[in-house]
């Protein structure tokens, strides 16, 4: 168990001395703020498969935690939305990871008037065991990062992030995701967990880990094609597709019938009435579309009625709805 995360150190380590374009591939555009600009170092050094900067997540100086500080590219987008001393906590375990975003914030400070690299609070540590308080940070986030645990491992970063965010508080998550099986040679193969691609597990089995640990609202905000693992390259029978996907887990209490998570589902009901009431929250008005958790699709169609109408999820979810 200790080698693949050995193995996963001294990847990062090579990537924080000699930056590796090609270590990971985010299909997700480098969000363009007024004033913001991200030096070039910082892009090469955007070891991650998608975005957890979210503006909508942002409001009002949240303190906010990212785990795994790449290059510092994310660490500076979150600065952005609050310009207070120490309010981004950026936490790492290899050293010359630190080292580099540290460079990088002294770079990035000419080009950004607004920002100062005190900004962000730079800490040595484990995602299995954060140097952060219980219940003192808004936002948290990480970025391909847990993908490289193992199950165990995977739920205890879980729980640590849990642990540190505030009631409501929100952790953004961008991960690979498979949800084909993923031979065990694979899986047990340290470099490519390193690499992030063999330790992609089926979406339904990410959600599940996540909301086990608590979280009462899940939102899927976006699924992408990412990479192949092919049989002719890889130890495999057949290709493997695998997808990047972005997700907001929130620490919201834990409904009595489950959790909310939203994978881009929509009712419409398109009947005569001035509208319908399942008397459970929800009030569809004609022809009005309204998004909807997959909960509540489920019993809205085993009502079994011909006048609404629930799409098929597009994984895509970005606010608003039933819930």
């Amino acid at each position: 168990m200790e080698r693949y995360l050995d193995v996963t150190k001294d990847i990062y380590k090579d990537a924080a001395e000699t930056p590796n374009v090609g270590l990971c591939c985010t299909t997700t555009p480098v969000w363009a703020f007024p004033g913001l600009e991200v030096p070039k170092i910082m892009q090469q050094m955007n070891y991650g498969c998608g975005s957890t900067v979210n503006p909508r997540d942002l409001i009002n100086n949240p303190k906010i935690l990212y785990v795994g500080v790449g290059g510092g590219m994310e660490l500076l987008q979150f600065s952005y939305f609050n310009r207070q001393t120490g309010g981004v906590i950026g936490v790492d375990v290899v050293d010359e990871m630190l080292e580099a975003s540290r460079n990088n914030f002294i770079e990035a400070e000419p080009q950004n008037p607004w920002f100062k690299s005190k900004f962000v609070d730079l800490r040595k540590g484990d995602a299995l065991s954060l140097p952060v308080e219980d219940s003192s940070i808004d936002v948290a986030a990480q970025n391909c990062l847990f993908n490289i645990f193992h199950e165990e491992d995977l739920k205890k970063a879980l729980e640590e992030m849990y642990r540190v965010l505030k009631p409501h508080g929100r952790l953004v998550l961008s991960d690979p995701i498979c949800d084909q099986p993923m031979p065990d040679t694979l899986k047990n193969d340290a470099k490519l967990r390193g690499l992030c691609l063999s330790g992609a597990i089926p979406l339904k089995e990410y959600v599940k880990m996540i909301t086990e640990i608590g979280f009462g609202t899940v939102e899927i905000r976006a699924k992408r094609p990412y990479r192949i693992l092919d049989s002719a390259h890889y130890d495999t029978e057949e290709n493997l597709f695998i997808e990047s996907v972005e997700v907001c887990a929130i620490k919201d209490p834990m409904p009595e019938d489950g959790p909310c998570v939203f994978t881009g589902k929509t009712a419409i009901y398109f009947g005569d009435e001035e509208y319908f009431d399942d008397h459970k929250g929800h009030v569809l008005m004609p022809n009005q579309p309204l998004a909807i958790c997959d909960k509540t699709a489920g019993n809205l169609a085993a009502m079994g009625r011909k006048d609404i109408f629930i799409s098929e999820s597009t994984f895509f979810y970005d606010g608003g709805g039933c819930c």
